[in-house]
């Protein structure tokens, strides 16, 4: 019997392994744990994860072959990195400098090209295909290096822009070059292959952009409780993109990047099906395409002689120089910095995902060698070392002189904001978290603060228990989107004054509520939950009224009325505006008189604003009503409002929620009343925080003695 064991399980540790089971649990410890061992001598994962296969395929220690399940896995993983790849672009910041992008993308196509088209036909002899798909190699890059920028708070300098816009062009140049270097690899070129392609194309692009976009819309809007559904009708978009691509006689790794370019609109950054798609690509699809890679790989071939190596070397070189020059060329024309061109050429100097899609398609089809793909291998390696020593020492010039993005000029500091969401209606919860998660600061640690008040009455333990199990509820949904929450019940005799005590406990930059409910006449002499927060607290408070899916929206309308600048809380409800702006990447138009129009388009000049933004001029602002005729459909309104007695107060703001309320049924708005004082300062302010209240109640008072007159 023992011998029986022993048998079967040296059967079943036999090289290569056959268990499905054993196979996958061998990978995905890999996937665990080769980004740990290698972060401490700084080797980027997707390095990790190569050598890994390399060392467990069949040219290493053959515990892996290269079989249907494999190739299916490795698929899924390359459909996936371009996908993504389209997917993350900005297209804001790609819009604002969409002529140095063009610029510069043509710089960093063409210039890598002319430098390695002949050192590959020349120098390396390989023949006129393989050499102008190993060049175009060359032209392609992927941002690995851009949290390095982000962190140092350079994300918006113009330098950094410019080759994000460029990653667009290039890569997208690429893709076609390798459907036209395949086609000619099969000898289907010809006049018949360009009117195809032509045809086909074009056909594939109406599709992708003019018919997907708006199923996905319509899609998300109507099965909008359907988390799930909602991830696999992307992954069901990615892989018809793909499809639709093969019939269009290209690779199916272009219609994954254009899917990606199609729904980027669709899927803010900061939303849980963002989170969904990243996190299970980055788990499993994607390191097990870079595993794949490893195990191609003949390590082998490196030791046959030095032509092998030469080439590798070869090829590294190669791709820096003509990185560099692009760099070069770029800083001359535009008049940038050193910091600044090192800077370009760090974020593009490294070359992954775009790279290994390029080499692979082209191994698949033989047009290039086993020298020219662990070339590849080493090329990578390098590139990535270098782009990141590079890009980290550039950004550090580029603070040092002065440079970063000027964000941080806001009273709020990024870093250090709180917001804070009153647990009202579970039904409208979610909506107000998603809003919550989009607005914030991502440089903030702080989580977003969710608390309960419960009223202290016969009731209270009950309702304690169901606030308990609404917040359990609120931390599962947030969980979804990685969304960093802190909850808290509380008990006080006042729920305003509950609110108002937890602002003040956690020094909140920002309160967000839901739309107030109708009140009665007792509720109006005492002062009502609204009024009453907004009396009790200095801090930011939106009112939110979510009726749409957030997608729904083409542009965000604000209503800003006369001296909304010169309020403490103007720099922060205008950054909150175009961060949403950001997210869900449509326009921000503001309603104001022109002296407002003046401060709000320096404060975006200030911020270096990527957002696209216009203004329209509104002056007759004692008549609210009037701005209904800026309303358009599917639009996100924002109505800035002020406190009794602040600046920019006026009589006919005076119940504007219940104005709102009419006139906006079905529409998502958000009444925005501004900080009336720096957080720093709430404490000398305190003592006077109760004279709005009796101005409440007399003025309450005298509206019931003129109405009996």
């Amino acid at each position: 019997m023992n011998r029986n064991v022993l048998d079967h399980l040296s059967h079943a540790f036999e090289a290569p392994l056959k268990s499905p089971v054993l196979i996958f649990a061998l990978v995905l410890v890999i996937i665990l744990l080769s980004p740990i061992l290698l972060r401490s001598i700084k080797v980027p994962g997707i390095i990790g994860l190569i050598i890994s296969g390399v060392i467990i395929g069949p040219h290493g220690l053959n515990w892996l072959e290269k079989n249907s399940a494999v190739d299916l896995f490795s698929t899924i993983g390359l459909l996936y990195i371009m996908f993504i790849a389209g997917l993350e672009l900005d297209m804001n910041e790609f819009k604002k400098t969409k002529h140095k992008s063009f610029l510069f993308g043509f710089f960093t196509f063409i210039i890598p090209i002319a430098i390695g088209f002949p050192v590959c036909y020349y120098f390396l002899n390989y023949g006129i295909l393989a050499s102008i798909l190993i060049s175009s190699m060359f032209a392609t890059h992927t941002l690995v290096s851009y949290p390095i920028v982000n962190s140092y708070g350079i994300s918006k300098n113009e330098a950094v822009a410019i080759t994000i816009g460029g990653t667009i062009l290039t890569d997208t140049a690429v893709l076609i070059i390798l459907a036209v270097i395949t086609g000619a690899a099969q000898g289907n070129i010809g006049q018949e292959f360009w009117v195809t392609l032509g045809i086909s194309f074009a056909i594939f692009l109406f599709i992708m952009f003019g018919i997907i976009p708006r199923i996905a819309k319509w899609f998300f809007e109507k099965i909008e409780s359907e988390k799930t559904s909602h991830y696999i009708f992307i992954l069901a978009i990615v892989f018809f993109a793909a499809f639709l691509s093969e019939i269009a006689g290209l690779e199916p790794i272009i219609g994954a990047f254009v899917a990606g370019l199609a729904l980027n609109k669709l899927i803010p950054h900061s939303s849980a099906l963002m989170n969904r798609i990243e996190f299970i690509g980055n788990a499993i699809f994607i390191p097990f395409f870079l595993i794949s890679v490893g195990m191609i790989v003949d390590v082998s071939v490196l030791l046959h002689g030095p032509e092998a190596l030469i080439v590798a070397a070869t090829l590294t070189v190669v791709a820096i120089i003509g990185k560099w020059s692009a760099a070069r060329v770029t800083q001359f024309v535009f008049k940038y910095t050193k910091g600044q061109r090192n800077v370009i050429f760090g974020l593009s100097s490294s070359h992954a995902a775009a790279t290994l899609a390029v080499i692979m398609v082209g191994h698949k089809n033989g047009i290039i060698d086993e020298s020219v793909l662990n070339g590849t291998i080493l090329l990578i390696l390098v590139t990535c070392i270098v782009a990141t020593i590079v890009t980290e020492g550039a950004s550090k010039k580029i603070v040092l002189d002065g440079d970063q993005d000027d964000s941080h000029i806001n009273i709020v500091k990024e870093h250090d904001e709180h917001i804070l969401i009153p647990l009202a209606n579970m039904e409208n919860m979610q909506s107000i978290l998603d809003f919550a998660t989009m607005m914030k600061s991502k440089k903030s640690h702080h989580p977003i603060n969710i608390v309960s008040v419960v009223k202290d009455n016969e009731q209270a333990e009950k309702n304690m228990a169901t606030a308990r199990k609404n917040l359990d509820n609120i931390v599962k949904y947030a969980s979804g989107s990685e969304t960093e929450v802190n909850i808290a019940t509380t008990i006080d005799f006042n729920i305003a004054s509950g609110i108002s005590r937890s602002a003040r406990d956690i020094m909140a930059d920002c309160i967000i509520l839901g739309w107030p409910s109708a009140t009665n006449f007792v509720d109006k002499i005492v002062g009502e939950k609204t009024e009453s927060i907004l009396n009790r607290t200095s801090a930011n408070v939106m009112m939110c009224q979510f009726k749409k899916p957030f997608i729904s929206h083409k542009k965000i309308i604000v209503f800003a009325p006369p001296l909304a600048e010169s309020e403490f809380g103007f720099e922060y409800w205008v950054e909150k505006v175009l961060k949403l702006g950001q997210e869900l990447t449509i326009l921000v138009t503001f309603v104001c008189d022109g002296r407002t129009e003046l401060a709000t388009k320096e404060y975006l000049a200030e911020i270096k604003n990527s957002v696209p933004v216009d203004f329209r001029i509104y002056d007759n602002w004692d008549n609210i009503q009037g701005l209904i005729h800026f309303r358009e459909d599917n639009a996100l309104l924002f109505y800035v409002s002020s406190r009794y007695g602040e600046v920019s107060y006026r009589s006919s703001l005076d119940g504007l929620a219940k104005k709102l309320e009419k006139i906006h049924q079905h529409e998502n708005v958000v009444l925005v009343f501004p900080s009336r004082i720096d957080n720093q300062h709430i404490d000398e302010y305190e003592d006077v925080q109760a004279a709005p209240i009796f101005r409440k109640i007399s003025k309450e008072i005298g509206n019931m003695f003129n109405k009996e007159k």
